[in-house]
């Protein structure tokens, strides 16, 4: 099979990291795989040629990216779109091609644009034109239903899947390993160390985790461990970091607060870290929380849209309302004076990655899905009357 998959950009993000897991795992199957990207800098395109891609290309926007794009759907036995942008573009070019019939979109959000009632329209025009949508969780499923205008009859939920390896080895690390990760930061063997891997965009609340962090340290005990927060990620579109890090000095965190920016060694991180924590307002699923449960580490995670689905509370993570940096503090505290507690979450979180989120699983269903649509001979209304759509 011939497939193409459409994003918005190659960066580092869950999106982009869930992809290049498809990738690996259809070229390993004997696919051929393309993949197009509309914007970026295109981080992860050797990644992605390393996986098997034959071929990554930067196509961006307007005519000449339809143009560029058609090339790729007339050698496609399957296109599937991942993210809002990538999503409205390719169906367009898919439809105006007449491969409609092999259309798959893949939605990873509960896309809060999708809320204002113009884009909810446009979208159950748009958001119609795809054969299939995967969505990658129930939650997202039902939002996209409702605010997007797609049926879940048209749906098909497919959850992440993660190959837990990589976690698996760096969460066995020596003492003497861990012991120099945790140097690298400032940070002591004995330390609590809290983690967060995320993109710092307005979503992942780093403002709240900051400020939920500098309550925790004012209200330690005496006998209390020395409480770390290991910040990875950038904001490749905005200014997100340099105001967690104006935050940070306004809260007088000083070395307590280390700002990894982009790592390749994630797993390692989150390896030598304690607990991974993230404070997010809103999650399509959380590919990061499933990383953090692959290595055996508890998780502190808001209890918002998908999250509860992945991490369950007080089984393999704690889990807390959003916006609110009071319950942040009391949950830092709680597991960093309790270390078995911290062992307990991690090995159930570990079970419940193994057994409910594995990447051979993901693979294989997803192919199914192409399976139904590839390479059908188009349908009467492929080349669909958008004006109708609308109104349904």
């Amino acid at each position: 099979m011939n497939i193409v998959h459409l994003i918005t950009t190659l960066d580092i993000g869950g999106a982009e990291m869930h992809v290049l897991a498809q990738v690996r795992g259809q070229v390993e199957r004997g696919h051929r795989v393309r993949v197009a990207y509309l914007k970026g800098d295109g981080r992860l395109s050797d990644d992605f040629k390393t996986a098997g891609a034959e071929a990554v290309a930067r196509i961006g926007l307007g005519p000449s990216g339809l143009w560029r794009l058609w090339q790729h759907l007339r050698w496609a036995d399957i296109v599937h779109t991942h993210l809002l942008k990538a999503d409205i573009f390719g169906a367009i070019a898919a439809t105006l091609a007449g491969r409609r019939a092999n259309l798959i979109a893949s939605k990873h959000n509960d896309e809060a644009i999708l809320l204002r009632p113009l884009v909810r329209q446009i979208h159950g025009c748009i958001g119609r034109l795809p054969r299939r949508t995967i969505v990658l969780s129930d939650h997202v499923g039902r939002f996209i239903a409702e605010h997007g205008r797609v049926p879940l009859a048209r749906q098909r939920r497919i959850y992440y899947g993660l190959d837990p390896r990589p976690f698996e080895l760096a969460a066995a690390m020596s003492p003497a390993e861990r012991t120099g990760v945790r140097a690298e930061f400032g940070f002591g063997s004995q330390d609590v160390v809290f983690i967060c891997v995320a993109r710092f965009a307005a979503q992942k609340a780093h403002d709240v985790l900051l400020r939920g962090f500098a309550a925790a340290l004012k209200s330690r005990a005496s006998g209390d461990p020395q409480l770390r927060l290991l910040l990875v990620g950038d904001d490749p579109f905005g200014s997100g970091r340099v105001r967690a890090e104006s935050l940070a000095r306004e809260l007088d965190l000083g070395g307590s607060v280390h700002f990894a920016g982009l790592r390749r060694d994630v797993p390692r991180l989150v390896g030598a870290s304690d607990v991974f924590v993230m404070t997010s307002l809103w999650e399509g699923l959380g590919l990061v929380f499933l990383e953090a449960m692959a290595a055996s580490r508890a998780v502190l995670a808001t209890g918002v849209s998908a999250v509860p689905e992945v991490v369950v509370d007080g089984e393999t993570g704690v889990l807390i309302p959003p916006r609110e940096s009071a319950p942040v503090a009391e949950a830092m505290l709680r597991l960093a004076r309790d270390a078995d507690l911290r062992e307990r979450l991690g090995i159930q979180g570990h079970r419940r990655v193994v057994e409910r989120f594995a990447l051979a699983r993901m693979v294989e269903e997803t192919l199914e899905v192409y399976g139904d649509h590839a390479r059908r001979p188009p349908a009467a209304g492929d080349r669909i009357k958008i004006g109708f759509q609308a109104g349904r």
